[in-house]
């Protein structure tokens, strides 16, 4: 109505909170007691309308036991937020009572991914701490969000149900499981700059040749014994060198491998040999099908692996390789890395979406394999059965 104040918002939420705090069981009581109430007035029953008082004490009483604030000071510490599959993932949950008044028991909840974890809170005296301790299972890769941590504080009825949150979730990364491929000839490129190739460049680090000088030819380079004992001026002609630069592509489609230990092994030999390329301080492209991952050091390196999901899609290992011609055109060395499914015809399609001049490896990951090595045409093909085999696989594989 035109002239009076604006309710605060405080007052606005009020109503919300109250019919969330409502169970199921506690609608069906408030509406018994509504039809008693309408039925013993009109029709003077008075079994009914005793039924209708007995129903709205019992709310009454369940409203008086969710009542009252609650003045907790909750921290949720998780030991690590990233660890690897396999590890252990410690957290602990620490509530004090701030306050100056007793606390009643009461019920936290702590959501941990699909499950959720319930501690008992005990009555709290004011000063008081307790502290819980929690283990996390990483059987599998996965992000797994901790949290919010919310106290529930119902009524002996479960008529009632108050919640109220007390932190903000935190997520832990349950990175692939890696191995350190130290000491592999990891298919890198070694010598000081990276890969000489055929194109021929007025300046770099690899000599070539010498050619008579030319107007604007830098005059640096001038080869002056040469152009003495000639008597035509000559300049040095160098071979361009490019970077050692290592593209990593992990196929994401479902049908490239026969099980989902399949995909989990070839995240994992992506991961291990991303991981290698960063310690040696080299450029590195990790793609899938989705684009491009970022890569700027390890941990963002698996943390965006962590949330590879292994999905149905058309574009194979192909379309894989395609992409990654695309996105890192001057790439020294492609690795592929997919199932068994994709036959010696479509590994050799895809080491022809390469560009000439490149080197391409395929890793084929599959639990349980006998590891090997083969050649199709200019593809290297390893099959790998196990994480452990990667090292000696790449080792064969690069020499």
């Amino acid at each position: 109505m035109p002239g009076l104040p604006p309710i605060p918002a405080a007052f606005r939420r009020v109503p919300a909170a109250a019919f969330r705090a409502v169970t199921p069981l506690g609608w069906t009581v408030a509406g018994l007691a509504g039809v008693c109430w309408l039925a013993g007035g009109l029709l003077g029953w008075r079994e009914a309308l005793i039924a209708a008082l007995t129903l709205t004490l019992v709310l009454a009483a369940a409203v008086a036991f969710v009542l009252g604030r609650q003045a907790y000071a909750v921290r949720l510490d998780l030991s690590r937020t990233r660890v690897a599959v396999g590890d252990d993932a410690v957290g602990s949950l620490t509530v004090r009572n701030p306050g100056a008044r007793l606390l009643l028991p009461a019920l936290l909840e702590l959501p941990v991914g699909a499950a959720t974890a319930v501690f008992e809170l005990p009555r709290m005296a004011p000063g008081s701490e307790h502290e819980e301790l929690f283990r996390i299972p990483t059987a599998k890769r996965a992000v797994i969000v901790v949290g919010p941590v919310e106290s529930v504080r119902r009524d002996p009825f479960a008529l009632l149900g108050r919640r109220l949150r007390w932190t903000d979730p935190v997520d832990l990364f349950v990175h692939p499981r890696t191995v350190n491929l130290q000491g592999s000839a990891t298919g890198f490129i070694k010598d000081l700059e990276g890969l000489p190739t055929r194109d021929l460049s007025t300046a770099d680090v690899s000599f070539h040749a010498l050619r008579e000088y030319v107007p604007g030819d830098d005059r640096r380079h001038i080869h002056w014994k040469t152009t003495a004992r000639t008597g035509t001026m000559m300049v040095r002609q160098f071979e361009e060198t490019r970077r050692s630069h290592l593209a990593v592509a992990l196929s994401t489609r479902r049908s490239d491998y026969l099980s989902g230990e399949d995909f989990e092994l070839a995240v994992s030999a992506a991961g291990s040999l991303g991981l290698q390329a960063l310690r040696e301080q080299r450029d590195l492209s990790m793609l899938t099908q989705d684009g491009v991952l970022r890569s700027g050091s390890g941990t963002i390196l698996l943390d965006g692996l962590t949330r590879v999901e292994n999905t149905d899609r058309r574009e194979g290992t192909r379309d894989l390789a395609a992409l990654t011609a695309d996105a890192v055109p001057n790439a020294s060395v492609v690795i592929l890395v997919t199932g068994t499914v994709p036959t010696a015809a479509e590994l050799r399609s895809a080491a022809a979406a390469i560009p000439p001049g490149i080197r391409t490896l395929a890793v084929r990951c599959a639990e349980g394999e006998p590891a090997g090595r083969r050649d199709i045409a200019d593809l290297t093909v390893l099959t790998c059965g196990s994480l452990d085999d990667l090292p000696a696989l790449i080792r064969k594989g690069t020499a």
